[in-house]
């Protein structure tokens, strides 16, 4: 008998291609990307109204998703193509000449699934903000979820955009914080801390959440919850405990993955710990 994967199963596969795509390349980011994994793939799989076979960039009458922290693109490319947006096979393209999927997602290349080119941290708030008006305007009850780093938090632009949102009412937004403590340079403690930030949020006027960011059923919870306390004039942060590179025990929990590419060894032993039984690419 055939196997139905369950949504844990595409968890692992997604990680799996992660360290694939970083190895192939020998380039990316592959610590945030596995510890958005959970999120991604529940949005995708489960809470999001989409339909990837009539995709386009108007995204009329669907939720939209906003990747503000563009550089884990490896875990949004492999939950794109996994939920049928563009072929798996194309995942062995990452970051090569002439690909669709370059190292932070853009748009010239007509990727489907892409509707803003992110990467430059900070920016993707404010582009929620405008898309989830433009469904308020145009009298759709669809929902608007971005993706945000906690070390992206200490760009100024994020809390101009969540001023704004705010003060417009936005309540068709829900933002997600990948809150891991760690960024490029070391812990966002010692680089330049966030303080209480389930405070700021709540004093910037969102209405702040928290989950476990590895936790399916914890996960589904704060959506249902996010999207209760949604459409009541305030926008909605959901703060998310993960691990930078959940799933493989050498990159968990520490910055020195959030930029560096496995070895053929390394490679190897995180395969190891992520048994799966969907296809590779």
């Amino acid at each position: 008998m055939s196997h139905t994967p369950t949504t844990s199963d595409i968890c692992t596969q997604v990680r799996r291609d992660i360290v694939r795509m970083v190895h192939g390349a020998s380039s990316g980011h592959p610590g945030g990307s596995l510890g958005c994994t959970d999120f991604l793939v529940k949005l995708y799989f489960e809470e999001m109204h989409i339909d990837p076979a009539k995709w386009n960039m108007d995204g009329r009458g669907e939720d939209l998703f906003f990747l503000s922290n563009g550089h884990i693109s490896p875990v949004w490319y492999s939950v794109l193509s996994r939920r049928g947006y563009f072929p798996v096979e194309e995942l062995a393209t990452f970051r090569k000449l002439n690909s669709r999927l370059q190292g932070h997602p853009a748009t010239e290349e007509g990727l489907p699934g892409i509707r803003v080119a992110s990467g430059s941290l900070g920016q993707g708030l404010s582009v929620a903000c405008g898309a989830a008006q433009a469904k308020k305007l145009n009298g759709e009850d669809r929902w608007v979820y971005s993706l945000h780093g906690d070390g992206e938090l200490q760009e100024g632009q994020i809390w101009e955009a969540a001023l704004y949102a705010a003060h417009h009412g936005i309540d068709n937004l829900i933002s997600f914080v990948d809150w891991n403590g760690q960024q490029i340079d070391g812990s966002v403690e010692d680089v330049m801390s966030l303080g209480n930030l389930g405070a700021k949020w709540a004093a910037f006027g969102w209405t702040v959440l928290e989950c476990d960011g590895h936790s399916l059923e914890d996960l589904g919870k704060a959506f249902n919850d996010a999207r209760a306390a949604g459409g009541k004039g305030k926008p909605v942060v959901v703060l998310m405990r993960t691990d930078m590179g959940r799933g493989v025990d050498f990159m968990e929990g520490t910055h020195k993955w959030h930029g560096v590419a496995p070895n053929d060894e390394q490679l190897a032993s995180a395969l190891a710990q992520l048994p799966s039984q969907l296809a590779d690419y």
